[in-house]
């Protein structure tokens, strides 16, 4: 099936195994906070027992530095496309509150950027994420 859409995950590639899950996990739930659409229907096994919705379609998970991430969230946010950010800072705080002032306390360009996620039309993400290789 070919989507419209795509749903891309850029993360820092020199963190830690658990900081590129907790990443990820965070910045996917920005995307399915923001486009509801996406989300699928719930899951069912042939027991009866009821499952949870995700996201139903593919998200393209692409390795980084801190320049290419930087510069993909550059490309997102000229193309008009809202991204979910996460910065090492976030990796310091306990709560959802916190983690905003920690982004508001700084200026864009200056972020620490560990990961960007972001959802558009399929031509618009494959411009942001031109010459990032997927994560490994």
């Amino acid at each position: 099936m070919q989507f419209d859409t795509k749903v891309a995950v850029v993360i820092r590639t020199d963190l830690q195994a658990w900081q590129k899950l907790n990443v990820a996990s965070f910045l996917t739930s920005g995307v399915a906070a923001a486009y509801p659409g996406c989300i699928g229907k719930p899951y069912e096994d042939a027991s009866g027992t009821k499952y949870l919705s995700l996201i139903g379609q593919p998200i393209l998970i692409y390795g980084a530095d801190g320049s290419a991430l930087a510069r993909a969230l550059d490309r997102a946010l000229s193309r008009g496309v809202t991204p979910a950010v996460y910065t090492e800072d976030m990796f310091k705080t306990t709560h959802d509150a916190a983690n905003r002032e920690a982004v508001r306390a700084v200026a864009r360009a200056d972020l620490n950027l560990v990961g960007i996620a972001m959802r558009a039309e399929r031509k618009v993400i494959d411009k942001i994420v031109d010459g990032l290789k997927f994560h490994s």
